[in-house]
């Protein structure tokens, strides 16, 4: 194990239990207590995991997020005490690959850290090339080129077009696009999926209006078309 998880909270007693923790379960541990030092410190050390409280001073959780996505794809598991289901989502949206309401329990914590892990190593140790149309999905290096040109993907949107290119014509909803992703489905998000499908057609598809690749069943979910 000895993976590196940097834990963000501005609140010492939350830092001091999760870290705490964490090194009981025989992780190394960083901490910062603001948004500046937690990307400071994530550039620095590369962290394996990112444990990032939504509420922070100066920039909050979710400016974070959208930061270290635009860098990196880390694994992030949001913290949040707020109970409005659209912080929650955006953080999804945002590519954050799991959230923890507060108040918590660290033994809980520890699982979620070991799942995310454990979910997104197994995701790198994938083998071979998936070809689709004039589609190349590399399972191994998370790559993909269209018509032999390098198309640039978040570990979410590379993580759904492999899920959809599987399996051309077959139809997934919401929820279990999102199960397949996090590893269980989050009541009430599942309108994220929508955020990420639109991402991904942005950069995969020649029209974005007018999808070749990844289609919507109206009323139902997405499946990847069975005619290219």
């Amino acid at each position: 194990m000895n993976e590196l998880i940097l834990v963000v909270d501005d609140e010492a007693e939350i830092v001091k239990l999760a870290r705490d923790y964490l090194e009981q379960a025989s992780f190394h541990v960083l901490t910062a207590g603001d948004g500046v030092s937690a990307l400071a410190v994530a550039r620095s050390e590369r962290p394996d995991l990112i444990v990032l409280d939504l509420m922070l001073p100066g920039m909050d959780g979710l400016d974070v997020c959208r930061r270290l996505r635009q860098e990196s794809d880390e694994p992030i598991i949001m913290l949040t005490a707020r109970v409005e289901e659209t912080d929650r989502l955006i953080g999804l949206e945002l590519g954050a690959d799991d959230y923890i309401s507060k108040p918590f329990s660290p033994r809980e914590l520890v699982a979620r850290v070991r799942t995310v892990l454990r979910r997104t190593r197994g995701e790198v140790r994938q083998a071979g090339i998936l070809r689709v149309a004039d589609l190349e999905i590399h399972l191994d290096g998370h790559r993909l080129l269209r018509a032999g040109k390098p198309v640039e993907l978040s570990r979410i949107e590379f993580n759904l077009l492999v899920i959809l290119a599987q399996h051309p014509g077959l139809t997934y909803t919401r929820a279990q696009l999102l199960e397949r992703i996090h590893g269980y489905a989050f009541e009430g998000y599942d309108r994220s999926i929508d955020a990420h499908i639109k991402n991904l057609r942005r950069k995969l598809e020649p029209n974005p209006s007018e999808p070749r690749y990844v289609l919507t069943v109206y009323g139902v979910g997405y499946k990847f078309s069975e005619q290219v």
